[in-house]
């Protein structure tokens, strides 16, 4: 059986089985959501929304469905992401005029299956999870690409709590893309991600609560990762696992050459790197900020090495057989509640998203180098 057929089953049991008793367990924790540098926001009670209701009972059109399942993977803690989950969902009920629930599934093949059998009708998916999941069910569709800092790209990162391996002192600053992409030190504000320490209030500030961002002064070689203890998220992240392996690989360094753990989540790679378990983790950038509030030294104990190739941002999904007119309802109404204030809070506490567009052919090629990724990975096969 395949790694990919494995997952599918072990989580579609997960599903069934969460579904028939308990909240489950938190799996992958496989998306952006660095709460800590955005400006203080209360999100612990949903926020009232300033937009008005796009569509009212009496006009919605009679192939809609009376409810709708948005599925969404843990990115935060699961009782807090919830209530994240929840003020979006009502949001959409409010301007939709049909009810509309947010259901956390264990990671994304669990969100796949969910999507591909009826038990959810969208989801937010990273590009890896996504792509697995319309191998398995061609019904799922593209609605949307998140947007990040004007950016519909981000990258992995490659950290390490023992400043020793940049040969010179690590600098406050962070790594990103010069114009032929190649990576190259840059200030902590010149790169799309917000670096841990920051925060925009009246534009980007340092939060002196925490400690900046520390890198390498210059992008160190990925063969330090050899003889290491390596924590990644899980095998269906493309930022924490999918890019960091292949490119080990693509550099000369099997698998055998260091030892892997998986932690995950985001948040867990990087809090095993800071606790010493790991020497070496990767995760999203910058996702230092999603352990920031506990551990406020995070910035400068977990040190940024590398970055990873660039990746397309997260997406949304639908059922295929969704009304094109519910399809085109249901990307306005989120695109119009991203644009307001109480909109992105809540979407910077969900996934660190701060606009959305419209999928199109475009997207679609965006996603070609994470499916020959995870196709050389033999996740396809």
């Amino acid at each position: 059986m395949t790694i990919r057929r494995m997952l599918v089953v072990v989580f579609a049991l997960a599903i069934v089985a969460s579904a028939c008793g308990d909240d489950g367990d938190a799996g992958d924790t496989t998306t952006a959501a660095p709460g800590t540098t955005a400006a203080p926001v209360d999100t612990t009670q949903p926020p009232a929304t300033t937009m008005a209701p796009t569509t009212t009972m009496s006009d919605i059109p009679a192939d809609w469905p009376d409810t709708l399942v948005f599925g969404f993977v843990p990115s935060q803690e699961v009782t807090e992401l919830q209530d994240d989950v929840d003020t979006f969902a009502q949001i959409l009920t409010d301007a939709l005029g049909i009810t509309v629930t947010g259901e956390v599934t264990t990671d994304y093949t669990g969100l796949g299956v969910a999507l591909g059998t009826g038990g959810a009708d969208m989801g937010a998916f990273g590009p890896a999870g996504f792509i697995l999941a319309r191998q398995t069910y061609p019904n799922i569709e593209l609605l949307a690409q998140s947007v990040r800092f004007g950016d519909s790209t981000y990258h992995g990162q490659y950290f390490t709590n023992d400043a020793s391996i940049c040969g010179a002192d690590p600098v406050e600053g962070a790594f990103y893309y010069d114009d032929s992409n190649a990576v190259v030190p840059v200030a902590a504000t010149d790169t799309p991600a917000l670096q841990v320490g920051y925060m925009f209030e009246d534009g980007l500030v340092r939060n002196e609560a925490l400690s900046p961002p520390m890198a390498c002064p210059e992008p160190v070689d990925l063969s330090v990762v050899a003889g290491k203890i390596m924590a990644f998220t899980t095998e269906t992240s493309t930022s924490g696992y999918i890019f960091p392996v292949l490119e080990l690989r693509n550099a000369g360094i099997t698998d055998d050459q260091y030892e892997a753990i998986f932690s995950g989540g985001h948040d867990a790679a990087v809090q095993a790197v800071y606790d010493g378990t790991a020497d070496i983790g990767v995760s999203f950038d910058d996702a230092r900020a999603t352990i920031a509030e506990t551990n406020t030294d995070v910035g400068e104990q977990v040190i940024v090495f590398n970055i990873t190739s660039r990746i397309s941002n997260d997406v949304i999904a639908v059922r295929g057989d969704l009304p094109q007119s519910l399809k085109d309802a249901l990307f306005q109404a989120m695109a119009d509640y991203i644009s307001t204030e109480e909109g992105q809070a809540v979407m910077e506490q969900l996934y660190s998203w701060t606009d959305l567009t419209r999928a199109d052919a475009t997207t679609d090629e965006s996603l070609v180098l994470v499916e020959q990724a995870i196709a050389e990975l033999g996740y396809t096969e």
